[in-house]
Order: C-alpha cells, then sequence, then structure tokens
C-alpha cells in the first residue's frame, strides 16, 4: 500500500532527525501505548496481545534502565521505579491482571507528562542565540 510505505518513511525519518529528548518522549509515549494496548486485551480475553504489549512495554522499560546515568541521584530512583515497574509487568502477565497493567500505567503517564514538560521548559531556558543557531 503507498499510503502505508508512506507513513512508515515518515515514521523512520521522524525517528532519524529526533534529538535524545524527543526519541525519549516516543518511548514514553510507545510505553503508555503498548500498556493500553494489554489493559484492552486482557479486558477482551485477548491472551496473545495482552502478553505481546506487556512484553513491547518491559522492553521499554529495560530501555530506559539501561540508558540511565548514574552519576546522577535522580537516576537511582528512576532505576528502582523501573525495576518495580518491570517485575510488576510478569506478574500481570503471568495472572493476565489488568489492575496491575493500569497501576503501571498510570506512572507511565505521569513519567511520560514529567519528561514532556520538563522539555517544555528546558526549551524556554535555551538563550536565544542558541535557539538561532540551531
Amino acid at each position: 500500500m503507498v499510503t502505508n510505505k508512506g507513513f512508515n518513511q515518515y515514521k523512520e525519518n521522524s525517528i532519524m532527525t529526533a534529538t535524545p529528548e524527543e526519541l525519549t518522549l516516543m518511548l514514553y509515549n510507545g510505553l503508555v501505548k503498548f500498556l493500553m494496548q494489554a489493559q484492552n486485551a486482557i479486558e477482551t480475553k485477548n491472551i496473545e496481545k495482552a502478553n505481546n504489549g506487556i512484553l513491547r512495554a518491559q522492553a521499554i522499560i529495560k530501555e530506559f534502565q539501561a540508558t540511565l546515568d548514574m552519576n546522577y541521584e535522580v537516576s537511582e530512583g528512576l532505576d528502582s521505579l523501573y525495576d518495580y515497574m518491570y517485575r510488576r509487568l510478569i506478574e500481570a502477565n503471568l495472572k493476565k491482571d489488568v489492575s496491575i497493567v493500569v497501576e503501571i500505567l498510570g506512572y507511565s503517564k505521569e513519567l511520560r507528562d514529567t519528561w514532556a514538560q520538563a522539555m517544555k521548559i528546558a526549551k524556554r531556558s535555551i538563550p536565544v542565540t542558541e535557539k538561532i543557531a540551531k
């Protein structure tokens, strides 16, 4: 399909030209998306789709953990939170427990929204000369 090919090219270009901050936001959006898919799949008894959504969410969480810079104090707290989220998703997947997915979805949305807000604040604080240079 031509439109599908065009959309895939657009997505690929978006990823290739994104800043590290934008890529992180994309990952948070993906995490939320996969958790919402898993929630819906559990509620509709689609075990395979639930498993897939949870596994994809876990992969994103592991990526977040792997890229933490442990030289910052906040990274220790995030590492603990990501570890908790990952372990809870294992439990959710084993039990197909929607309440656990909802819990982790809440944390994920909060992290995503906080990251998006931090990006806005950081953009406002960049000196005008640096904005022009970009």
